[in-house]
């Protein structure tokens, strides 16, 4: 036989401990080498008053037989100090035996609003305060037993005891859930519903009835449940007088009562009667699972129908489809900001171990961009609005499938925004085992421009059959892969958290995070959304043909063919025709194919023809000019010199109205009407036809329009203080103005540098310091660690490029260097902007130290 069951080393919390039962499970785990806190606030067993003598004389009693235990005379609804005193005196716990309780016994007529809340108090939410406060150290640990105490009262009811009764089954509830949240943790909880003789069964057991009903019946029952060799879990146990039996859910076979196309009536329910009660059949449900499994499967085998509206044939009508069609669902607002586009970006499994993935991740990033299959969240919401309230249609979600989705982008998606999003079904077609539902979503800014284009393809399983027409003009079709081996071909391997990230983006079906749900849905586990997979394989194609390039981005097409479990690993596979790649999607493990019939449209030669939502430059742009004479300004040795494509986005009444390309790269250099026909830009620059002109007239200055907004640049942004012999007449930097108190500060740093630490010498890296006043650039200094010996000089940097460049208000940033204002306070508070390398900032602190008392 196996060895006696010991608790050496583990630590046992027990509620209500000076007294009956709980006073017995104290003696008996110490006994077996436990460390036990008693808890007993030492009222009357109506919860009157409160004494520590209970809890005191069992821990003496316990001690005084070799044993460890420690007194707690706190209420169960201060669960947090009570778990508290288990960890100060022990350093851990182990088992939680929720045991405290009182009774205030009346008729239901009779209960007051306080008899009935201090027993809810006591037992329902004393029993959740003190097991919350023990979960996570459980958890932890990876070892928890938990103890709820209902009671027959509970199970089956009792006269005059309806606030108890009550309470005591909100245990038993409790512990079913907790059952599945912390089985992965290797924590057990389990309920019994001991009779044993105490205060509190005094007042409703006779006393001969009492007398048989020894407490220590119990305890043998709740020290197995407790053991760690105890694998038994959720279970519902009734124990007294050394009897021990299991409770178990069960129910009849019941009968199916409604039937398609017939109204169900109360005398539907009468005649079928004999059939709901009749136990000579049952089932046992163990979780809500199974409690569903056996509603759906009844619906099945009646043929209850999924989506349909019927007339009195019980068919879909052409009428239904008509009025279905001509449905138009308000339009839907979605507003982002650049949280949520990279909450999306690391839900398609992005990551910062990746140093091209940063520009999706990192907002002050100077690429920062959104990933173009962005475009489908703001439309997802709004596709579901062609269905709610739709006259013509009835869905039963859980027979819609998401079949296919197009995704066309017109621009590329901003990195925040406010959207308008309309849409509207298009077509509805019979494929026989299901109805197909097309619905078209298109997007908009706020100035009414088109963004985006999306259409969800909906399937909706066995809805068909209505004698539809089967195929559509209005369908973006799948186009199946070339028949050769794949040109290119990507592998990764998604989290295990992929879904539990991914759904944060706005998709919270629980199909892909909760296992009961997915279990309805058929599958063993939550399933990853089939639209990740898309962001997914998108990434891969905008990486491999693209170089993560998001303004190459035109469309996306997909079908969804099989799920994929989050940690499984994809390969997308690539066939590049022209500006189209096909591609398809596997997993890894299972050879499964999860995306097919899929491609991503690039743009190529970007910008030759104007956009959809874009002017023509037409005549007699002022620009047009402005470049023409740049065109005749060009040397080889401002060609050698400047070595960058330099490409310009010219806009008017903000749309693209013209780009033009400056290239000091390609052979003796050149200036033309598009984007460029070699290579690509080294430099973006974005800004209206006018603003452009008043820029290399000199009449706006670059830095200022740059913090204005007027001119928006990407790419390699120190390159454009190269273009100075191009922009005749452009002032290079206006004057910083009197009375700037940053000025004497810089002065002091420079005159403190050769007298600086070894450590500064070491940073080997040039800072460039943007300095604001009223909003407006005021100076620029340079800080340059990496030339010669140092120096500190007003203006851009004479030699290389700045490693980090800090934007901040002159009075903030003396109040930086000396030490009143925090540097990590004021880059979350958006009053230090900082591009580059962000750590190199923290090697200036030497040389800021005092700065205070030199000034």
């Amino acid at each position: 036989m196996a060895g006696e069951l010991r608790f050496d080393g583990r630590v046992v919390l027990i509620t209500g401990a000076g007294n009956g039962i709980g006073r017995d499970y104290a003696l008996a785990f110490a006994e077996r080498g436990a460390s036990v806190v008693v808890n007993d606030l030492g009222g009357s067993f109506t919860g009157e008053g409160a004494s520590s003598r209970p809890a005191d004389v069992v821990v003496e009693e316990i001690k005084a037989k070799g044993g460890k235990a420690v007194a707690n005379y706190d209420s169960v609804e201060d669960g947090a100090k009570v778990v508290q005193t288990a960890l100060d005196h022990f350093g851990r716990i182990d088992v939680v035996i929720n045991n405290a309780g009182i009774l205030r016994d009346k008729s239901f007529a009779r209960i007051s609003d306080t008899d009935w809340d201090l027993i809810h108090r006591v037992h329902l939410r004393g029993s959740f305060m003190v097991t919350r406060a023990a979960w996570e150290h459980m958890k932890k640990q990876k070892f928890g037993r938990i103890i709820m105490t209902t009671s027959s009262s509970g199970i089956y009811g009792n006269f005059g005891q309806a606030n108890y009764s009550a309470a005591k089954l909100g245990l038993l509830g409790l512990a079913n859930t907790l059952r599945w949240e912390g089985k992965k943790y290797n924590i057990a909880v389990n309920t019994i519903a001991p009779q044993a003789g105490s205060r509190m069964t005094a007042t409703v057991l006779p006393q001969e009835v009492l007398d048989m009903l020894n407490p220590s019946y119990i305890a043998p029952l709740v020290m197995y449940l407790c053991h760690e060799s105890c694998q038994e879990n959720g279970g519902l146990f009734e124990v007294g007088g050394g009897w021990i039996s299991k409770l178990r859910w069960q129910r009849t076979q019941g009968a199916m009562v409604g039937r398609p196309n017939k109204t169900m009536t109360p005398e539907d329910v009468r005649d079928h009667w004999t059939e709901v009660i009749d136990f000579s059949k049952t089932t046992l449900p163990k979780s809500g699972t199974d409690s569903m499994k056996e509603i759906m499967a009844n619906m099945q085998r009646v043929g209850i129908p999924t989506v349909r509206r019927t007339d009195t044939a019980g068919k879909t009508t052409t009428r239904d489809v008509e009025a279905a069609l001509k449905h138009t669902p308000e339009p839907n607002v979605f507003t982002y900001d650049h949280r949520d586009v990279i909450l999306y970006a690391l839900g398609a499994g992005m990551s910062t171990q990746d140093p091209d993935h940063l520009k999706f991740l990192f907002e002050l990033n100077e690429d920062f961009c959104t990933l173009p299959t962005y475009g489908v969240i703001s439309a997802f919401n709004s596709s579901g609005g062609a269905f709610r309230g739709n006259p013509g249609l009835n869905i039963d979600f859980t027979k819609v499938l998401h079949g296919e989705q197009y995704l066309e982008l017109y621009k590329p998606m901003p990195t925040k925004a406010t959207l308008k999003n309309q849409a509207k079904i298009v077509d509805i077609l019979d494929k026989g085992s299901g109805m197909l539902i097309l619905v078209d979503v298109t997007t908009r800014d706020e100035q009414g421009d088109l963004v985006a284009y999306n259409q969800f393809s909906t399937f909706v399983v066995g809805a068909g059959g209505f004698n539809g027409k089967r195929v559509s003009d209005k369908a973006k079709n799948t186009v199946p892969a070339p028949k050769r081996a794949p040109d290119a071909s990507v592998q990764q391997k998604t989290s295990i958290d992929q879904a539990a990230l991914y759904r944060l983006s706005g998709d919270y079906n629980p199909l892909h995070i909760d296992p009961t749900f997915a279990a309805m849905g058929g599958f063993k586990k939550p399933i990853l959304h089939g639209l990740c997979s898309f962001g997914i394989a998108a990434r891969h194609v905008l990486k491999t043909y693209a170089n993560n390039d998001v303004t190459k981005f035109k469309a996306i097409k997909v079908r969804f063919a099989k799920p994929v479990i989050p940690g499984q690993t994809l390969q997308t596979d690539m066939w590049k025709e022209g500006s189209r790649v096909h591609l398809q999607v596997k997993v890894v493990e299972t050879g499964d194919i999860a995306l097919n019939g899929a491609y991503v449209d690039l743009v190529e030669g970007a910008g030759s023809a104007p956009q959809a939502g874009q002017v023509s430059a037409g005549p007699g742009l002022p620009s047009d000019a402005v470049f023409g004479q740049m065109a005749q300004q060009l040397t080889p040795d401002l060609v050698k010199k400047v070595n960058a494509i330099f490409q310009w986005n010219i806009t008017k009444n903000k749309k693209q109205a013209a780009q033009w390309t400056v290239d000091l790269k390609t052979g003796s250099g050149s200036v033309y009407k598009g984007t460029p026909k070699q290579g690509k830009p080294d430099t973006t620059i974005t800004m209206s036809d006018e603003d452009f002109v008043a820029l290399v007239s000199g009449k706006l200055n670059g830095q200022t329009a740059f913090f204005q907004g007027k001119l928006k640049i990407t790419g390699n942004m120190m390159l454009m203080t190269k273009l100075e012999g191009l922009f005749k007449g452009q002032q290079a930097q206006q004057p910083a103005g009197p009375a700037l108190l940053s000025d004497p500060v810089f002065d002091e740093l420079g005159r403190r540098l050769p007298s600086a630490g070894a450590a500064i010498r070491k940073v080997k890296a040039i800072f460039l310091w943007n300095i604001t006043k009223d909003k407006k650039q005021a100076a620029q200094w340079t800080i340059d660690l990496k030339t010669g010996s140092g120096s500190v000089y007003k203006g851009t940097p004479k030699q290389g490029k700045p490693d980090t460049t800090i934007t901040i208000a002159d009075q903030d940033f003396v109040d930086l260097v000396t030490g009143k204002l925090n540097g990590q306070t004021a880059f979350f508070q958006g009053k230090l902007k900082i591009t580059g390398n962000l750590m190199l900032m923290t090697k200036l602190d030497g040389l800021f130290k005092e700065q205070a008392s030199k000034l």
